[in-house]
């Protein structure tokens, strides 16, 4: 049976891969009379007199909404909240494997950034925290800054800020096997969306030598900035230092790193064999990479990463949320900063004891990531 066709039969047969189960038994009316009416009304009044308390007595401190509009789901692009919601299940199925997380999935029949602010800061009293998800840019961007401002729960846009953590833990490791410092390596980056900038946002803190970041206009730079929207404009004031213009054939020249958060088979063999020696590829479209691995290989790549499951070195960012919001619950953390961005990927990171070629970044199943992530993040 063919993937597809399994993935499909599989969803039908369980109706989706979430439910919600009690903590607490109903089997006799003392069990109703405590635990709904007239029972019930004793902890609703002590967080009356106190909101706070509401952690005290509901489950609240350990759920997660999964809010989406639909208008950028996987490869998939806008497909409506409803077409999204097997995505966002299974995101909720994530929450509770690898962190003991209860995650709601919150479809929104709007795509208008005001609306998708005001709906989610009327429900946060819900939640413990909020992850965005499948929202298109710059618009996710907008929304979350908006909401970090309005709200006293952390929010993350996953597709954003997961994604440069696990591919800034990737580059940790591969830059320990190449032997080069941050200092020294010039990183193009394909792809500036959301994803892209939010790579490049992280990986700067590094203080590499140089990013280059590449749209579907070419090298961004200042002649071209009519194309840019603000995000874009603010991140070519810190990047190209050198002013390269053109394609992605003119920045890849003499690079280093080169990360892919852009579309199937952009990267060529010819463009591998002009980078420095060494050379690391992050081709992380999905489903279908910039570059296939074998044909990297071939072209001299020294470490191929992909987002894919099927090939060594996944950069997923499902190696990140889990943990983040594991922390981000169990000490009360009020925003996800930078500095927790950046101390996540260390523990994912430090999670590979011996790095080695095939061998950067640990898998999701990795028993030792989430208290890696734990201890890295604790205040």
């Amino acid at each position: 049976m063919k993937l597809d066709q399994k993935a499909l039969s599989l969803h039908k047969k369980y109706q989706g891969k979430i439910e919600i189960k009690n903590k607490v038994p109903l089997r006799t009316k003392e069990d109703l009379s405590l635990y709904y009416t007239p029972g019930v009304a004793a902890p609703c009044k002590e967080i009356k007199k106190n909101k706070n308390k509401i952690d005290d007595y509901t489950n609240r401190p350990n759920t997660i909404a999964i809010v989406t509009d639909g208008s950028a789901v996987l490869g998939l692009g806008n497909i409506g909240a409803e077409a999204g919601l097997p995505v966002m299940e299974g995101k909720a199925n994530l929450f509770k494997k690898f962190a003991n997380i209860d995650a709601y999935p919150i479809l929104l029949n709007t795509q208008n950034v005001k609306e998708i602010i005001d709906t989610i800061v009327h429900i946060s009293p819900t939640f413990a925290g909020i992850n965005i998800e499948d929202i298109s840019a710059p618009r996710c961007i907008e929304v979350e800054n908006a909401l970090e401002k309005l709200i006293d729960i952390p929010v993350f846009h996953d597709d954003q800020h997961g994604t440069a953590i696990a591919a800034l833990a990737g580059l940790i490791n591969a830059l320990k096997l190449t032997g080069k410092k941050w200092s020294e390596v010039k990183i193009v980056i394909n792809g500036a969306g959301a994803a892209g900038l939010a790579i490049f946002n992280l990986l700067s803190l590094k203080k590499p030598a140089d990013i280059i970041l590449i749209d579907k206009f070419g090298i961004l730079e200042t002649s071209v900035a009519h194309h840019m929207n603000k995000y874009q404009k603010l991140a070519v004031k810190k990047s190209n230092k050198s002013g390269i213009k053109g394609k992605l054939d003119d920045a890849i020249q003499n690079a280093d790193v080169f990360i892919g958060v852009s579309a199937p088979g952009i990267l060529k063999p010819h463009h591998i064999k002009t980078m420095a020696d060494k050379p690391i590829i992050f081709a992380m479209a999905n489903p279908v990479p910039e570059i296939m691995p074998d044909l990297a290989k071939k072209a001299g790549a020294y470490i191929i990463a992909t987002g894919r499951s099927d090939f060594p070195n996944q950069i997923n960012n499902a190696l990140v949320f889990p943990g983040m919001f594991r922390a981000a619950l169990e000490y009360k953390f009020k925003k996800i900063t930078t500095q927790h961005k950046l101390k996540c990927a260390e523990a994912i990171s430090a999670t590979v004891q011996n790095p080695s070629a095939a061998n950067i970044i640990p898998s999701i199943f990795d028993k030792k990531l989430l208290s890696n992530i734990l201890k890295y993040l604790k205040p």
